[in-house]
C-alpha cells in the first residue's frame, strides 16, 4: 500500500487509511495542495482551487463527520462542472464574467456525500470542442509524462491532474471522446458510462446528444467507487435514466470467467499508428480474445457525429457568437460558425442514421459481452502540433485524435479506457467496450488487466 500522503496513492488506498485511522483527512489534503503548488507551473492542470473549503471539509472529517467509502479522498473536476461560488467557466473566456454558481454540479455533490473533497475545478478545451488539451485563454494542460507534448482533450486537466498525482481522481466529460482520449494520452483509466447512466446536472453543456460524465483514475478500484458513488436517477437531468443503482464494486475482481470477449476490426484496425493497434493486440492476447467482429458503418457513425455535434453546439453559443465573437478560440469559433451554417436536414439524417446504426451494433453484444477497440491513433503529439501522418497520411490532429472514440460515444456505449505502456514509450491505451449499463463488466475486464500487469497506471 503507497503512503496516503503521497502522489502514488490512489483513491481507495487513501480512503482505507483515513477510515482507519491510519491517516488524518486534513494531513492528506495538504499534502495534496503542496503537490498542486509544486506541479502547476509544469502541467497546469488547475484554473482554480478551493483550498479553504477542502481543508474545513477535512476538519470536518476529521472530527467524525462526512463518513463514507471515499473519505478523505482529494478529488477536482473539469471545469464545466458547477462549483459554488465560481463562475463555471467552461473553458471559456466569455463565461467568467457570468453569475457564480449558487451550488455544486450534482456528481461533485454525490462524491463529497461519499466523503470526497473538492480542491478545484480543472483546465480544459473552450467549450469542450477539442481533443487536444490545448486552450487559448488559460494556456495548455501538459502530458505528466513528456511535458512538451499534449494531455489530449478536452478533459485535459482531469487528465494531467491525474497523471501528475496532484489528486488521484479527477471528474470530466466525454461528448465525442474527451474522457478517454486524456486517458489514452497521460497512461490512465477512465470511464465514460452509459449515456444518461450519471446525471448532468451542474455542468455546462455541448452537446446534449451525446454529453456524459465520468472519473478518471490511476485504478479500477477508484474508478468504480467513484462510479457507484456517482449513480442515481436526478429529475434536474431530463436524460438521465431512472434506473435502480447497480453497484460495481461487489463484482469487480470476479476475473473474465465466461466472458466473450472480441477485438473490433475493419475500421478499427486503420487510420492508426501500429503502437495503437500493438496495445490493442497486447490486451486480447491478454484476455485470450481471438474474434473479430465488424461495427458496420463506423465511418459513417462519425460523420455523422460530426454533424450533430457541429449543429447542436453551433445553436447553444448562437448568442455568444453574434455578441462576444473576438472573445472565442479562433479555432473553436470558426467550428461553431461552420456548424451554424449546416442545413438543418442533415442534422435529421445524421439522427436516423443513429437508430439505425445503434440497432445494428446491439445486435453484436447477443455475441459477445466485450469489444476492444483503440482508444486514440497515436500516443501524445507535441504541443502546438497541427498536423500528424498517420499511415503516410497527413491529417489534422485536433479532429482526428478522436476516431476511435466517436463511433462508440455516438450511440452512448458505455466504455473504459485502460492504459498500456512499453518501456521507453509514452502511454496509449485501449477501449473496453460493453452493453448498455453492462459498466461492471467493463469494468471487471479492466480490473483483470490490471491485477495482470497488463494495463497499469503509475503517476509520471
Amino acid at each position: 500500500m503507497s503512503d496516503p500522503l503521497s502522489k502514488a496513492a490512489t483513491a481507495s488506498e487513501i480512503a482505507r487509511a483515513v477510515m482507519s485511522g491510519k491517516a488524518k483527512a486534513s494531513a492528506v489534503i495538504d499534502a495534496a495542495l503542496r503537490r498542486i503548488a509544486a506541479a502547476e507551473p509544469t502541467v497546469n492542470a488547475f484554473t482554480d482551487l478551493v483550498a479553504d473549503r477542502a481543508r474545513k471539509r477535512a476538519a470536518e472529517i476529521d472530527a467524525g463527520r462526512h463518513l463514507g467509502p471515499l473519505m478523505g479522498v482529494p478529488f477536482a473536476v473539469k471545469n464545466l462542472f458547477d462549483i459554488e461560488g465560481l463562475a463555471t467557466r467552461a473553458g471559456s473566456k466569455i463565461n467568467v464574467d457570468g453569475p457564480r454558481a449558487s451550488r455544486d454540479g450534482a456528481l461533485v455533490r454525490k462524491l463529497e456525500a461519499a466523503g470526497a473533497i473538492l480542491v478545484g475545478g480543472l483546465n480544459m478545451g473552450e467549450y469542450a470542442y477539442d481533443f487536444t488539451g490545448e486552450n487559448a485563454h488559460y494556456g495548455p494542460s501538459r502530458n505528466p509524462h513528456d511535458p512538451t507534448r499534449m494531455t489530449g482533450g478536452s478533459s485535459g486537466g482531469s487528465g494531467a491532474a491525474v497523471a501528475a498525482g496532484e489528486v488521484p481522481l479527477a471528474l470530466g466529460s466525454d461528448t465525442n471522446g474527451s474522457i478517454r482520449v486524456p486517458a489514452s494520452l497521460c497512461g490512465l483509466f477512465g470511464l465514460k458510462p452509459t449515456y444518461g447512466r450519471l446525471s448532468r446536472a451542474g455542468s455546462f453543456p455541448f452537446v446534449d446528444a451525446f454529453d456524459h460524465l465520468g472519473p478518471l483514475a490511476r485504478s479500477t478500484e477508484d474508478l468504480a467507487l467513484s462510479f457507484d458513488a456517482m449513480q442515481g436517477w436526478d429529475p434536474d437531468d431530463p436524460v438521465c435514466t431512472d434506473r435502480d443503482i447497480e453497484p460495481t464494486m461487489p463484482t469487480l475482481h470476479e476475473g473474465i470467467g465466461g466472458l466473450r470477449i472480441a477485438v473490433a476490426g475493419d475500421y478499427f484496425t486503420k487510420g492508426g499508428e501500429p503502437e495503437c493497434f500493438e496495445a490493442v493486440a497486447t490486451v486480447a492476447k491478454a484476455l485470450g480474445a481471438t474474434r473479430t467482429v465488424v461495427l458496420p458503418h463506423a465511418a459513417a457513425a462519425r460523420s455523422a457525429a460530426y454533424v450533430i455535434t457541429a449543429i447542436e453546439g453551433a445553436q447553444l453559443h448562437l448568442p455568444r457568437l453574434r455578441t462576444r465573437p473576438q472573445d472565442f478560440d479562433p479555432d473553436t469559433r470558426e467550428r461553431f460558425m461552420a456548424g451554424a451554417l449546416l442545413p438543418g436536414s442533415w442534422y435529421v439524417k445524421a439522427q436516423r442514421f443513429r437508430r439505425q446504426y445503434r440497432a445494428e451494433v446491439l445486435k453484436l453484444f447477443n455475441e459477445v459481452d466485450i469489444i476492444l477497440a483503440p482508444a486514440t491513433p497515436c500516443s501524445a503529439p507535441r504541443l502546438g502540433q497541427v498536423m500528424m501522418s498517420i499511415g503516410g497520411v497527413e491529417l489534422p490532429v485536433r479532429a482526428n485524435l478522436g476516431l476511435f472514440t466517436q463511433p462508440i460515444s455516438f450511440i452512448g456505449l458505455p466504455v473504459v479506457a485502460v492504459p498500456t505502456r512499453k518501456s521507453g514509450a509514452l502511454p496509449i491505451g485501449v477501449q473496453v467496450i460493453a452493453r448498455p449499463y453492462n459498466e461492471a463488466t467493463a469494468l471487471r475486464v479492466a480490473a483483470y488487466l490490471e491485477k495482470q500487469g497488463t494495463c497499469l497506471s503509475t503517476p509520471a
